[in-house]
């Protein structure tokens, strides 16, 4: 018998649109109480489900962070492609970067030895369509380890100034974003 609150879900509600509920429930709550605060209990109440029927869509917590994590790669890496030139796309990229607090916490999800999860798989691919996206609106191809090498960099300084935007330690340091992207495009990006 299902407990009061919790209904099991309706034969018409695909296993993927379940999971689309749950990914926006998880959203939600690591939006009110911070991703790294996320709990599998909290996500499942947003959602309406029972707290072990998340296990039939994610292996815990981490696999869920990275899920979300997933999401909002995507979403940047069509926000970068949609802005054209390097300048625009790294400015986008701060943007999404300096409110994206699930992309801090799935660095935590992240195995130190690279593992072969679903939701893992998941993440790299969605990171690689990010540097892939980076690599066109560089201009850099991405058809040598050179090429390749300066994207990662790219990748690194943008992740890293976000980083020191969100936390106030730019501004702190006398720099403003414009700045270091202006001095990121003259180093980095090919006609």
């Amino acid at each position: 018998m299902a407990k009061l609150g919790r209904k099991p879900r309706p034969a018409h509600v695909s296993k993927a649109q379940s999971r689309s509920q749950i990914l926006e429930a998880a959203r939600r709550v690591a939006t009110r109480d911070g991703a790294r605060d996320l709990s599998l209990r909290a996500v499942a109440a947003e959602a309406g489900f029972a707290p072990a029927a998340l296990y039939g869509y994610f292996r815990g917590k981490d696999d869920l962070l990275l899920a979300l994590a997933a999401d909002d790669l995507t979403h940047l890496a069509r926000s970068m492609r949609e802005a054209g030139g390097l300048r625009n796309a790294a400015s986008k990229a701060l943007a999404l970067l300096g409110g994206a607090e699930t992309m801090a916490a799935a660095s935590q999800a992240l195995p130190r030895q690279g593992g072969s999860s679903d939701a893992e798989r998941l993440f790299n691919g969605r990171m690689i369509a990010v540097l892939r996206a980076l690599s066109e609106v560089s201009g850099l191809p991405s058809d040598n380890r050179k090429n390749q090498c300066d994207v990662v960099l790219v990748a690194a300084a943008l992740t890293g100034l976000a980083l020191l935007e969100r936390s106030g330690r730019l501004g702190a340091l006398g720099f403003q974003p414009g700045e270091i992207l202006a001095r990121l495009e003259s180093r980095f990006a090919h006609p």
